[in-house]
């Protein structure tokens, strides 16, 4: 019985952790971004990976269980938008990187055998997973032996009992991920630098550069003075076409946003709601049931340090006696009141140590409870020592060998009944107090340090806008979208004083737009329109109501020139100015012998620079400049360039010197760092080749 409690209460992190073991799954957050359109034969087709399908049946049921460990990890019951899309992001990418390795590692034939499997387990160095899913919380331990047990007790499961389905789901994905780690074993190991490769690596981190240069900037030429043609762009995007490559589809819009929020009269509404609570705030004998009563948020009472309170009451209750009203204050959305019930004095830390008893081996809690009384009339008797009766009663087997012994610890530490017991009590106390782990008797053996803790009775409403505020919004995006089209939008907005604002490579999987949050049904509406058109309806996006209207629609692959056009356009402006200055400088090296003259020439001056090297190609006083300090580094002594482009403007160079480092001695370490190097962008430049190999597919904007 108590293999199968402990079993249940880590059962928890065993399901959170089947999707979330794939190798690549942070790697591929970012790399694996495809579009494409939704097939309509198959409503739960969310996406492919070549011949294979990503059902969404199984995408939402992997959402649900890295969602459950999110709220178990943070402490959190809800979660905003934003959160929610970044694990349907990771979840996406965890099924994507999934079914591409596991495609490439079957055709090799990697396996992970019996005893391998076992040695993740309970080896000499387990399985992450497996360590973290089977720590004692209060001891930080990793404990083999209850591994082993939860082995034993699912083998003893009936064939259909959900946990027995779950360890071995958990198993598999441990299995899965251990073939995927075989996979980039293999290669890592085909990553190799030779000789010759640490050298000039050397040689790049180390010669030095003595030179001079020239400087005409492109800012001595104004942008109104330089007149583009269509073969100005041509030639740009010609030459950075593989720049302009769009992972997925995106699109832009042009929207008109009707404030929603509340305004003055309802806040003065809220505000009045708190304040005739006061009252029987004041009078109120029992704060924890009136802020159950009366509080949006159920927050209990307890004991707090400075710098753990909202920042409003923070640096003001602690200089208060309890029944200290102050309120009703606006902070985070809401209106509050927060009532001083208790101060007192907190030790800094405590060291304790138990015996815990689980009800499991007690035969139930009653009689856990009765044992653990027991015990405690023994060592206060003196017939029994509290170390010894630890060592041979206490589950805790990791804190039992030590005599129970749990060490200093601070505040938070320890569940919270735990925590109230050593740190409320004082030395030498013994105490009995039941968490979730069992019946603990404890003993306080010592306390440290002192300072003022506080409790605080909060009592908070909400700061929403009423029916009449947003009714009036929303009849005002309502009149607007109906007098507008897509040939009218932006003058009719222009007419009504409305600012339109723009919303520029939106993702199909967004859930939040500039200055637009929970915006999901718009982002939806967005990759279902035609270039140009209105929505049909008044969008919702928390409190905005948006009429929008599709500006642009970029497909993916390579996108087009007149897609990219406006963004290209400084740079475009920046090359023809280099053009124009190299001329400059080009007449000016006519007849000219050195590079003082043709500065002279030019109207600019000469600058030396010192000590520079090719593996950090800044030149001091400026960016950094990879074509002139690449440019420094293949040029003889002495001869002048021609005119280089950089990032600042055009530049003419001249090498006085070139000072070589000593000869390599140690191949063998530069070959080990830039392998590493190597190593560390391999991992996802094979994940992108892969992923363009296998075609992946994603249906999520239209279907999510």
């Amino acid at each position: 019985m108590a293999i199968m409690g402990y079993l249940r209460d880590r059962m928890g992190k065993i399901v959170a952790g089947v999707i979330g073991l794939s190798l690549f799954a942070f790697i591929a957050t970012e790399a694996v971004r495809s579009g494409g359109s939704f097939f309509k034969g198959d409503n739960n087709e969310l996406g492919s990976v070549g011949d294979e399908k990503i059902p969404l049946d199984k995408f939402n049921a992997a959402v649900e269980q890295n969602l459950a460990q999110f709220k178990a990890q943070s402490g959190q019951s809800r979660t905003t938008s934003q959160i929610t899309t970044y694990i349907q992001e990771n979840t996406w990418n965890q099924l994507v990187s999934k079914a591409i390795l596991s495609k490439e590692v079957d055709k090799l034939g990697l396996t992970v055998g019996g005893v391998e499997t076992q040695s993740m387990m309970t080896g000499s160095n387990p399985n992450p997973r497996v360590v973290q899913a089977f720590t004692d919380p209060q001891t930080g331990k990793f404990d083999p032996q209850a591994v082993a047990n939860a082995q034993t007790a699912i083998k003893s499961m009936k064939d259909g009992d959900p946990q027995k389905e779950q360890w071995s789901n958990f198993v598999t994905d441990l299995i899965d991920a251990k073939r995927a780690e075989k996979y980039m074993a293999l290669v890592s190991n085909g990553v190799y630098i030779n000789s010759l490769d640490a050298k000039d690596n050397y040689d790049a981190k180390n010669k030095l550069a003595n030179f001079k240069y020239a400087l005409l900037e492109y800012s001595a030429i104004s942008d109104d003075k330089v007149k583009l043609t269509d073969a100005d762009y041509s030639n740009y995007y010609d030459e950075h076409k593989n720049e302009f490559k769009n992972q997925q589809e995106s699109r832009a819009i042009s929207y008109v946003a009707f404030n929603a929020a509340p305004s003055k009269a309802d806040s003065a509404v809220v505000k009045d709601q708190l304040t005739k609570l006061l009252p029987d705030f004041i009078a109120s004998k029992d704060d924890s049931l009136f802020v159950q009563i009366n509080s949006e948020t159920k927050t209990p009472l307890t004991w707090q340090r400075k710098g753990e309170l909202d920042p409003k009451i923070d640096s003001i209750v602690f200089k208060q006696d309890p029944g200290f009203i102050y309120g009703p204050y606006q902070s985070g959305g809401s209106y509050k009141m927060s009532k001083l019930v208790a101060v007192r004095m907190f030790p800094d830390s405590v060291k304790a140590r138990h015996i815990l008893i689980a009800p499991g081996e007690a035969g139930g809690m009653e009689k856990a409870m009765a044992r653990a009384d027991s015990l405690k009339k023994l060592i206060e008797t003196g017939k029994a020592n509290f170390a010894a009766l630890a060592t041979t009663f206490s589950a805790d087997k990791a804190s039992g060998v030590k005599g129970g012994d749990l060490g200093t610890f601070g505040r938070g530490a320890m569940v919270q009944p735990f925590d109230d017991a050593v740190f409320e009590g004082k030395k030498g106390d013994l105490k009995i107090v039941t968490t979730q782990y069992g019946v603990h008797l404890i003993e306080i053996q010592d306390q440290k340090g002192s300072s003022k803790v506080v409790k605080i009775a909060t009592v908070d409403k909400p700061l929403t806008a009423s029916s009449a505020t947003q009714s009036a919004a929303y009849s005002k995006a309502q009149k607007f979208l109906a007098s507008v089209n897509k040939d009218n939008f932006d003058a009719e907005a222009t007419k009504e004083g409305l600012k339109i604002q723009k919303a520029d490579d939106i993702q199909g999987t967004a859930s939040t737009l500039p200055g637009l949050f929970e915006a999901r049904d718009l982002v939806r509406w967005i990759f279902k329109a035609d270039k140009g058109e209105i929505g049909d309806q008044v969008f919702t996006a928390d409190d905005q109501y948006v009429v929008a209207k599709v500006t642009e629609i970029k497909p993916k692959g390579i996108l087009s020139l007149d897609l990219v056009k406006d963004k290209i356009k400084p740079e475009v402006i920046k090359q023809v100015k280099g053009k124009m200055l190299a001329d400059k400088f080009t007449a000016a090296a006519n007849g000219s012998s050195s590079i003082d003259q043709i500065a002279q020439k030019a109207g600019t001056k000469v600058t030396p620079v010192q000590n520079i090297v090719f593996a950090n190609p800044v030149i001091p006083g400026s960016s950094a400049e990879y074509k002139p300090v690449g440019t420094v580094f293949g040029l003889p002594v002495n001869k002048i360039s021609k005119p280089i482009a950089g990032q600042q403007g055009v530049y003419v160079l001249v090498v006085d010197s070139f000072i070589n480092p000593a000869p390599l001695t140690n191949a063998v370490r530069e070959k080990e760092q830039m392998t590493n190097i190597l190593l560390q962008r391999a991992e996802g430049q094979l994940f992108e080749a892969l992923k363009d190999k296998d075609n992946v597919k994603d249906n999520r904007a239209r279907v999510l």
